[in-house]
């Protein structure tokens, strides 16, 4: 599996990146990071028709571990992905902003 940092992935993700929150709905709602799209873990391959295939995609889950488990998943699916390290617990110890989802 190959890890990205928050800092990453926050520069990742304000030029336009596919970031994909793999946590379940009632975790999301305490805030996403901004323009990443929820696709809970067990839904993943039944959605793989809303990734791009051809950019890379990050990966969030809470701490890093489910978002790792994606990530090889969907490597080995072809895609080039990536887990954030330390997830959104790692993004809002540092102080990032999140968007609450609608």
């Amino acid at each position: 599996m190959i890890e990205t940092t928050t800092a990453q992935t926050a520069e990742a993700a304000a030029q336009g990146a596919q970031i994909i929150d793999v946590r379940e709905d009632f975790e999301v709602a305490d805030g996403m990071i901004p323009g990443a799209r929820h696709i809970p873990m067990g839904q993943i391959l039944a959605r793989l028709d809303e990734l791009d295939k051809g950019r890379p995609v990050s990966v969030v889950c809470r701490s890093g571990n489910r978002s790792g488990r994606v990530a090889e998943a969907l490597t080995s699916l072809g895609y080039e992905a990536y887990s954030v390290a330390g997830g959104m617990m790692q993004w809002q110890a540092e102080g990032r902003r999140v968007e609450i989802p609608a």
